[in-house]
């Protein structure tokens, strides 16, 4: 017969193979603001329910509310990112051109001596 502490041991055990399983890319900055914000909401829940009385009450509330807290802002730092990177990229082309356009000059120049 199965205790609560074995079926407790078992699903964590079932919810550590999947939070594994499920890091195996580098995480995207929404997901680290998601992560960071429920760790923390946790913490800072368990500490409060701990004063009322309720320590696991408080951490369930805490990290959920950490959790959409750290994917908006999380969501926003990534949406920022990508523009960044779509402006780098524009400006490398840009620069591209410019060079491939300074090298038509010169060599119109060389011509027109000739």
């Amino acid at each position: 017969m199965y205790t609560k502490s074995g079926i407790r041991w078992g699903g964590a055990l079932v919810l550590a193979a999947f939070l594994v399983s499920a890091c195996s890319q580098p995480l995207s900055t929404r997901e680290k603001g998601t992560l960071g914000g429920a760790g923390l909401g946790a913490a800072t829940g368990a500490i409060i329910g701990a004063v009322v009385g309720s320590p696991g009450a408080g951490a369930a509330i805490g990290g959920a509310l950490g959790g959409v807290t750290g994917a908006v802002v999380g969501d926003k730092m990534q949406n920022q990112e990508t523009q960044q990177q779509n402006q780098q990229q524009q400006l490398e082309q840009q620069q591209l051109e410019l060079e491939q356009q300074r090298q038509e000059l010169e060599e119109l120049k060389r011509q027109q001596e000739y």
